[in-house]
């Protein structure tokens, strides 16, 4: 059995190795080839291109790198058609799947799509196109299924979401060790500051970060820092920082500041409580407005379907707010509501081995 894999990010990469893992787990004689990164590399699969070198955000910069990204489609489609796969697997990455999707269509190809392109947030007309080149949809949040079977009358299975495998399994050590290991004072409780990832957003975040930890001199403030993101922009900063070490840090947490996006459901997974934050330029926030239509920014907000964590957006997203808000959730009764919210998260999200899931149905529906 052969299986040719596309994921074009870090976590399609970690949740791409842990499918593979399962796949080989229930079939030893698979061959994988792919598109990914060191995880997937890491559980046999033959590396065709990096995630690394796929990495284009942004109107301008997909703009400037337009040849590089065109020739990249053409030898993915050449090499998918060298390697002859039973089965092309698809993870996330819509800019670049749905194009392969197409072309796999023609080819006869059948295309299994793990973790689905948004939609739901924005680009809804990408729907049609999915209904037309996909054989087989795997989401991982409850209210996609919903979305799809509902309302565009397109069958899905739900598999579970693949973050709690990796929170239920991982391993962070006690609380000395993280604290030696980085410098940290051994008494005061931590709040964890997950910023984002990119340079601009951090930017903006930060400041209004690090002036909300000012007020709470009998905590310590730890910045999560991208790998990505140079060491100049957390330079005279009273606060510490970690690198690759996200996951520990929201182990020892008490509670956290978190810019929107998978770290406020991956914050709350651990069961740290949070108070979700995010500012952008006046314009960005524009446009932004007028093409994500969704009643909440955070993904513990959108699965639980109603205002569970606080989201303090753009004005709101001040100091005076967020000293406020996070006084209230590091003592005091929001802080518990918050984790009984969390209790009913997980609940909804169809806990664990959605991994395993999909790599069930996949092998069940290449042997049919």
């Amino acid at each position: 059995m052969k299986y040719y894999v596309i994921s074009g990010e870090a976590s399609g990469d970690l949740h791409g190795a842990n499918m593979l893992k399962a796949l080989r787990q229930k079939n030893p004689n698979v061959a994988f080839r792919a598109w990914g990164g060191d995880r997937m590399q890491a559980e046999g699969a033959t590396l065709v291109k990096h995630y690394r070198d796929l990495a284009f955000m942004g109107f301008w910069e997909v703009a400037k790198n337009l040849r590089t990204i065109l020739n990249n489609i053409q030898l993915c489609k050449e090499d998918i058609a060298a390697f002859k796969p039973d089965a092309l697997i698809l993870i996330d990455y819509p800019g670049f799947n749905l194009r392969i999707a197409e072309w796999a269509k023609t080819q006869q190809i059948p295309v299994h799509y793990y973790i689905s392109p948004q939609v739901w947030a924005w680009k809804e007309n990408r729907v049609k196109l999915m209904a037309r080149v996909i054989d087989y949809l795997y989401v991982i949040l409850p209210f996609e299924k919903a979305f799809f079977e509902d309302k565009h009358r397109i069958p899905v299975d739900f598999v579970g979401h693949p973050l709690l495998d990796e929170v239920s399994h991982f391993d962070a050590g006690s609380d000395a060790e993280f604290r030696k290991e980085n410098n940290i004072p051994a008494k005061k409780p931590i709040v964890a500051l997950l910023p984002g990832s990119r340079t601009q957003e951090v930017k903006k975040m930060l400041d209004v970060m690090v002036a909300t930890a000012k007020q709470f001199p009998d905590h310590c403030f730890v910045v999560a820092a991208a790998p990505q993101l140079s060491d100049s922009l957390f330079e005279k900063l009273p606060v510490y920082v970690v690198r690759n070490s996200t996951y520990k840090l929201l182990a020892h947490a008490k509670a956290a500041l978190v810019t929107s996006g998978t770290a406020t459901l991956e914050t709350a997974l651990f069961e740290v409580p949070q108070v979700v934050c995010y500012k952008t330029s006046i314009l960005s926030y524009a446009i932004g407005k007028q093409l994500v239509k969704l009643p909440f920014i955070s993904l513990v907000n959108l699965i639980l379907d109603k205002d569970a964590v606080p989201e303090r957006i753009q004005s709101n997203c001040n100091p005076k707010q967020l000293t406020t808000d996070l006084a209230e959730i590091l003592s005091g009764t929001k802080r518990q509501v918050q984790l009984d919210a969390y209790k009913i998260l997980k609940e909804k999200l169809g806990g664990s081995g959605a991994s395993a899931a999909v790599a069930q149905l996949i092998l069940e529906r290449t042997r049919a």
